[in-house]
């Protein structure tokens, strides 16, 4: 069902809101304090030498290819049951309910990780794990509420707002945190703030949500007779988005290019910290710095991509941002200073909220009219899950391989090249049917 009229300032402030929520997570758990943290607990150093090797459920591995495999695991769970949870969600009109449930999920993670230490190396695996359940799974129900409280012209800068909210959030506990990682008030050891800052994170989530699950309208329940049970319906409607897209060939040739790019997109978010700390060999307050300021440009990249959008329309800009992280990836090969470092990551925050919300705000233009939206955004974010799989499993997998994590980037230089030629296929064909005609 197509939205007409943009919701009250209101709402639309209260749904960016879970951004500002939960977006903390993402930033101290899965791009700062967590990974610095953890790599610090899992490196030895015997006689000089220097070893990241750990051991879990009883095998031998790197630490930094454990992550990468802990988070791939958490987005397979999640592409496998958000299509259940979804079609559940759009029959019972209840999207809110289940996006409170893994909100509570993953900031009770979060909380526990407070009890994660050197001896305690499975709990944080599995409360990492949890907690990107939590994450990923509120966020398929609350992107579906974009198309429902945004009218189209209004999609991409309401989409940016929620980015933009989401960073100014972030970056305010990661300097909160930052004071206790840095300054050590009151005899605070450094494993415990970092203790301690994993528990903020997870009641700052639950805390700021209550002002969306406040104002956050309630959902329609379809209506419609099941043909399947409520189980197994979610798989069937998923079924049906992709005969759908099959149908509709400027979808078809988008997803496919978001496939791509999201392997590396994500995989850049989630492992650029144990690059920095275990390649570059930064101490934990330079790296903290640098995902700061990632956070800080990413707040203008996000409005920036937006205005262009305006301008050039969205998939040319999409284009554009992808040749960015090309370059960003291959750049980051050769990269071996402190200071390249920072550069990288200048570009890596005007880019990286940009495309994160063009992508969300373009799958919410020219996917069809429909009062399905969670089935919808659920083909999207399984999408978006299945290709993060792929990437952080290729990621870990080569370096495990190779033993030298650079060699892991070359994977991404292809991920995201392949998905710039389908966006290139993608504007061929919006200009062959003019769909979202918003060129400038």
């Amino acid at each position: 069902m197509e939205v007409t009229t943009t919701a009250s300032r209101k709402v639309i402030n209260g749904w960016a809101m879970y951004d500002w929520a939960n977006s903390a997570y993402n930033l101290v758990v899965t791009s700062t304090i967590f990974p610095a943290y953890y790599d610090a607990i899992t490196t030895n150093n015997i006689n000089g030498v220097v070893s990241h090797e750990v051991s879990f459920l009883g095998f031998k591995i790197e630490s930094a290819a454990l992550y990468n495999y802990a988070i791939a695991f958490a987005y397979l769970v999640i592409a496998i049951i958000s299509p259940i949870l979804s079609s559940i969600a759009d029959y019972k009109g209840n999207k809110k309910t289940f996006m409170k449930f893994f909100c509570y999920l993953g900031g009770t993670a979060c909380i526990t990780l407070f009890k994660f230490d050197a001896s305690h190396l499975s709990l944080g695996i599995i409360c990492c794990i949890l907690a990107a359940i939590g994450y990923c799974g509120s966020l398929v129900f609350y992107n579906a509420y974009l198309p429902e409280i945004a009218a189209e012209k209004d999609q991409d800068s309401v989409s940016a707002k929620g980015f933009a909210y989401g960073y100014i959030g972030s970056v305010l506990l990661q300097l909160i945190c930052f004071v206790f990682v840095m300054a050590k008030p009151f005899g605070i050891s450094g494993g415990l703030a970092a203790q301690i800052s994993f528990m903020l994170v997870g009641l700052w989530w639950i805390g700021f949500a209550q002002i969306t699950f406040a104002r956050l309208p309630k959902g329609t329940p379809i209506g419609n007779d099941l043909q399947h049970s409520l189980l197994v319906n979610g798989f069937h409607e998923l079924k049906k988005v992709l005969e759908q897209v099959k149908m509709l060939p400027l979808l078809k040739k988008y997803l496919t290019s978001f496939f791509f790019y999201s392997m590396g997109v994500q995989t850049v978010m989630l492992a650029a910290t144990l690059f920095g700390s275990q390649v570059l060999k930064l101490d934990t307050s330079k790296l903290i710095i640098c995902i700061l300021l990632i956070q800080i440009v990413a707040i203008a990249g996000a409005y920036l991509m937006a205005k262009l959008s305006d301008l050039f329309g969205n998939f040319k800009v999409l284009m554009f941002v992808v040749v960015i992280w090309i370059g960003v990836c291959i750049a980051a090969y050769y990269t071996t200073t402190e200071i390249q470092f920072y550069a990288i990551a200048s570009i890596v925050g005007l880019v990286m909220g940009g495309i994160q919300s063009l992508s969300r705000s373009t799958y919410a233009k020219i996917m069809p009219a429909t009062k399905d939206t969670a089935s919808f955004f659920s083909f999207y974010d399984v999408t978006e899950k299945i290709a993060i799989v792929i990437g952080m499993f290729s990621f870990g997998f080569i370096q495990q391989l190779t033993g030298n994590m650079r060699n892991s980037i070359i994977a991404l230089v292809a991920f995201f090249f392949i998905g710039l030629i389908f966006l290139f296929f993608t504007q061929k064909q919006q200009d062959k049917y003019n769909i979202l005609n918003v060129e400038g």
